[in-house]
């Protein structure tokens, strides 16, 4: 099994983090794992975005040409990487900034409420949570929910800790907006 999956947005929403909490867990998984951010100069709401490789077998290269998974989490991301995903591949998108629907139909395309379900549950800081949540239960293999949550008291600065409830909520309404998605297929 490998996974090539590029998370990328706007700078401030998690996207590095996101990434980081995915490798960290594949590690406790024993997973072979790659770990590539990428940000403009101007941080907070300049482009970002990380290659993450996550492997049973040894990982050649961490440069990802074709990702077989892409978590676009603003328009302009959207519109950089949706060429580059593999035939077959996976797009979770997030519909509350990305107006027009992607028109690939050679993948598998997962629209998610991403910034509008992290508003509502009192954060506009987790629509990252909601993504991982969501591909967490649309790639059961990759890694468990139970890993994740580990990974978050490694990933999370000390001051940062106290919103790990939070963020475990958060991820788990992803996993069950992209479960209800599985159980009407």
């Amino acid at each position: 099994m490998t996974e090539e999956i590029v998370i990328a947005g706007f700078g401030g929403q998690g996207v590095l983090l996101a990434g980081k909490l995915l490798c960290v867990a594949a590690m406790r998984r024993g997973l072979q794992v790659s770990h590539i951010p990428s940000y403009g100069a101007e941080m907070r709401g300049g482009t970002a975005n990380c290659s993450v490789v996550i492997s049973t077998e040894d990982i050649p290269s961490p440069v990802i040409e074709c990702p077989s998974v892409v978590i676009a989490l603003n328009g302009p991301s959207l519109v950089k990487f949706l060429p580059r995903i593999r035939l077959g591949g996976m797009l979770i998108w997030n519909r509350s900034l990305i107006a027009i629907a992607p028109s690939r139909s050679d993948l598998f395309s997962f629209p998610l409420d991403a910034t509008d379900i992290s508003l509502a549950n009192g954060t506009e800081r987790a629509a990252n949570m909601v993504a991982i949540g969501a591909l967490l239960r649309l790639k059961p293999n990759l890694v468990s929910m139970k890993s994740i949550e580990a990974a978050l008291d490694e990933v999370i600065s000390s001051r940062n800790r106290k919103y790990n409830s939070l963020n475990l909520r958060i991820l788990s309404v992803g996993y069950e907006m992209a479960e209800k998605i599985v159980a009407n297929k």
